[in-house]
């Protein structure tokens, strides 16, 4: 997916500095770092070139460290620092990790929240929220439960299940936490899992849950809530949005709780909104070719394009085109070039035309996904809940260059910064690459 240097890229989260952003396309590298869930745009997607393809065992790892504790989120890179969120599920801490990205040495460990720990499903953990940075705090966010249960709402058979508060907490590079909030209750037959974003002096996160469920923003210094809005449907869902200016208008765009909707992510004011298509969401969309571009989800699947122009209710004036094959759950989409790639749990990509939507392949791949794709230098990369990662060029024909397996399972999305790709696995972190 190109990347043009427009107003759209440049509001993109607020991950960094104007002018870290600016020197991304000027280095003769492209290295940039990786903020947070999905990177620096949101998407998957990297400026670099130089990302390595092969890999096994020890060969083009640079490192690889146990990992204490438990857990899905992804590692996240500034600099030459690496952060992760993990679970010691035996002291029931929720933990908040700082690497040397040269080693792999751990700096710092903090523990974030120390709580009985939540309900959830098999395939999620007790740390799957990826944390974001700006370059000079960390955020990141847990379920902290009150020792309460609760029944189970929108499930076929009757449960009861852990109910708590969410926690925001920020750190600063040196470890010493700026602040701790709990901007919201929360209660999930699933459990937790929602990644922060950062916008202009905003952390904006997802409260999406089986109850009073919201959208909230806080100041990023403070942790004080700036804004708050409720969702309707009050639904469980995953989703992390992403933020564009599209023709002026600044939206942050996200699917779940039965809608996909866009809102002004400095005020939470709803500019446009659809209807379904679907009750739950755990992928977070993309958006390129003019087109905000999602797979959902639960109990009925579906592929959307939809055109984000519009105001209000647009579920049948701006929904480009759909399609029922094809279509995901977990695994968020990728889209690089004109080509939208998709894959479902169970192990099968499919390849689309953004514009159109016709699809050019379908595929058997993986095993099974639980972790997003992330791209660089035109290649998109998959990692299989079994740790072998496919390595694709997406076209008109099905093209894979290089397999490639951890030796463990792997449960999270990939980082790409400074030339290494960063891959969790279900004991290790794993630096590939140059050392």
């Amino acid at each position: 997916m190109s990347h043009p240097l427009t107003k759209a890229t440049m509001w993109i989260v607020g991950v960094a500095t104007t002018w870290t952003y600016l020197a991304s396309f000027c280095a003769p590298l492209r290295a940039e770092n990786w903020s947070g869930w999905r990177g620096p745009r949101g998407d998957g997607t990297s400026l670099e070139t130089d990302v390595p393809r092969h890999w096994t065992g020890d060969e083009n790892v640079a490192w690889k460290v146990r990992i204490p504790g438990q857990g899905h989120a992804s590692p996240i890179v500034w600099d030459d620092l690496v952060f992760m969120s993990s679970c010691d599920e035996e002291k029931e801490e929720r933990i908040l990790l700082c690497l040397d990205r040269q080693s792999g040495k751990t700096l710092w460990q903090r523990v974030v929240v120390t709580a009985s720990l939540e309900t959830k499903h098999h395939l999620n953990s007790h740390a799957s929220s990826t944390p974001m940075t700006d370059g000079e705090q960390v955020y990141v966010t847990f379920l902290e439960p009150d020792g309460k249960e609760v029944p189970a709402l929108n499930v076929g058979s009757d449960r009861m299940v852990s109910s708590g508060n969410m926690v925001v907490a920020a750190y600063n590079l040196a470890g010493e936490q700026q602040w701790l909030v709990r901007p919201g209750g929360f209660a999930s037959v699933h459990g937790f899992c929602s990644c922060p974003v950062l916008f202009q002096n905003l952390i904006i996160v997802n409260g999406d849950h089986d109850g009073d469920a919201y959208i909230v923003a806080l100041d990023r210094t403070t942790g004080n809530t700036v804004w708050k809005v409720p969702r309707e449907n009050k639904t469980r869902s995953f989703v992390t949005p992403i933020i564009r200016e599209i023709d002026g208008r600044v939206q942050m765009m996200l699917s779940g709780s039965l809608t996909v909707t866009s809102y002004d992510p400095e005020t939470g004011k709803l500019l446009w909104y659809i209807d379904g298509p679907t009750e739950q969401f755990v992928a977070s969309p993309v958006y390129a070719q003019q087109l905000l571009m999602l797979t959902a989800g639960y109990p009925e699947y579906h592929i959307l394009a939809i055109d984000p122009t519009g105001k209000g209710n647009v579920t049948d004036s701006h929904v480009v085109w759909r399609t029922t094959k094809g279509a995901g759950y977990v695994p968020s989409p990728i889209a690089i070039d004109t080509f939208l790639l998709v894959a479902t749990d169970g192990g099968v990509i499919s390849c689309f035309e953004s514009v159109t939507g016709d699809r050019l392949w379908r595929e058997r791949v993986g095993s099974h996904y639980s972790g997003s794709p992330v791209a660089a230098n035109g290649l998109v990369y998959y990692v299989a809940d079994d740790g072998i990662t496919t390595v694709i060029q997406p076209g008109d024909e099905f093209n894979v260059l290089a397999t490639n397996a951890l030796g463990e399972n792997s449960y999270s999305s990939p980082a790409i910064s400074q030339q290494q790709i960063f891959i969790r696995g279900e004991k290790h972190l794993f630096c590939i690459g140059k050392q």
